[in-house]
């Protein structure tokens, strides 16, 4: 149980496609996501992607084609995501993992907006 007595939802399991281009997670709540690796790479929850505060939040663009190379567990409560790009320092917590499924289209929706306002793509 978390401090406010709501359960504590953790990842049941972890499958990567064979063209290592999705993830899909398994809850413990049920929830199930597809989650591309593009997805994963731009919502990093590294500070290299995030920052230190919202104001610092970087756009990545040019990952279309990305792929996760590896999944290393850390500890009982997260995975790092080694992608095809070299990155390699956001450490995917279940809760995030749990959050970014259940907000993906409002995320990718939003990541998608940003890219066309900077005039940057998915593909550079």
């Amino acid at each position: 149980m978390t401090q406010n007595g709501a359960q504590e939802v953790w990842a049941s399991e972890l499958r990567l496609n064979p063209q290592k281009s999705e993830l899909s997670v398994t809850f413990t709540d049920g929830t199930i996501g597809r989650l591309p690796a593009e997805f994963l790479r731009v919502v990093s929850p590294s500070a290299e992607v995030q920052g230190h505060s919202p104001s610092e939040r970087k756009l990545v663009p040019g990952k279309r084609d990305v792929t996760i190379r590896a999944i290393e567990p850390v500890g009982h409560y997260a995975v790092r995501l080694v992608f095809s790009d070299g990155h390699n320092t956001g450490l995917y917590s279940w809760r995030y993992l749990h959050e970014i499924t259940l907000r993906k289209e409002e995320l990718w929706s939003g990541y998608l907006e940003e890219l066309a306002a900077a005039g940057a793509s998915r593909d550079r």
